[in-house]
């Protein structure tokens, strides 16, 4: 199997991307940031996206322009039948009912996001009993953190004994090397067998730029910490927030790089996401 031969694979899964939709969903009031124009895809862009790439599904990670309104999300994932599966931004005191109906929409887990909000989503009054329910419903809490921003919240994720998804391998910063705190903490969650890991986004990371060869270390130390099993891969679409327009097929080539055996990246690709998110 190679990345795009869509005749040698069952199914292979892009583990991150987000959706946009037109104006009758709109975004929240001061949102973190608005995408340009062209980079504001929709879901049958994606969905098409994966079929010219030979891919099968995607998990779809909420937008933040949207904050906890995920009504683009869900319906896209309508849309979509069957082929994605999301995760949802949600409030601290969103209600059991509401998580219930988010799960009954192809909801798998929540996300946060400490490069702007911090350790709030976790120490804010609510946080504990949030957890608690997403640990009783076998959801992931997906992070998204940069540099050593993980040190500090690995042990409150641990302590809560949920699952734990770590977005682009924890965009570490590649001249600071592999002992950094934050790729540490990353790694030391790995260990634990409670996570798992996107390789994903090398480009939020690398200094060189395109192949992004600068993360290969990073992604496999990854890989040894979480194994085949519990790594997944994500392409980042539609690429929002870069400087320069970003390769769809430069980003999927990596995984053949980082992961020459076509079996691994099977495993990566289908089997590990499949039974992670229940595809």
């Amino acid at each position: 199997m190679t990345p795009g031969n869509r005749s040698s694979i069952v199914g292979a899964i892009d583990c991150h991307a987000h959706v946009f939709c037109n104006a009758n969903y709109p975004y929240a009031d001061n949102p973190v940031y608005e995408p340009l124009p062209n980079r504001k895809g929709t879901v049958g862009t994606f969905l098409a996206t994966l079929d010219a790439h030979g891919l099968t599904h995607g998990l779809v990670i909420g937008a933040q322009p949207y904050g906890s309104d995920n009504r683009c999300m869900l319906d896209a994932i309508a849309e979509s039948r069957g082929r994605l599966k999301g995760i949802a931004l949600v409030r601290t005191g969103i209600t059991d009912r509401e998580l219930t109906g988010l799960a009954d929409r192809g909801i798998v887990g929540i996300r946060i996001n400490l490069s702007t909000d911090g350790m709030t989503p976790l120490t804010e009054r609510g946080a504990n009993r949030l957890l608690r329910r997403i640990r009783e419903m076998n959801w992931f809490v997906e992070v998204h953190c940069q540099g050593d921003e993980l040190a500090e919240a690995a042990p409150l994720l641990q302590s809560a004994g949920v699952h734990v998804l770590i977005d682009h391998f924890g965009r570490p910063d590649p001249e600071r090397g592999l002992d950094q705190p934050g790729f540490q903490a990353l790694v030391e969650i790995g260990k634990t067998g409670r996570g798992a890991v996107k390789l994903s986004g090398p480009f939020r990371s690398s200094i060189d730029g395109p192949p992004y060869l600068d993360c290969d270390p990073f992604v496999a130390a990854a890989i040894e910490a979480f194994g085949l099993e519990n790594c997944v891969w994500g392409s980042d679409w539609p690429f929002v927030l870069t400087d320069e327009p970003i390769d769809y097929g430069t980003v999927y080539g990596c995984l053949s790089r980082w992961l020459p055996d076509p079996q691994d990246r099977h495993m990566v690709l289908w089997e590990s996401p499949k039974r992670l998110f229940g595809f």
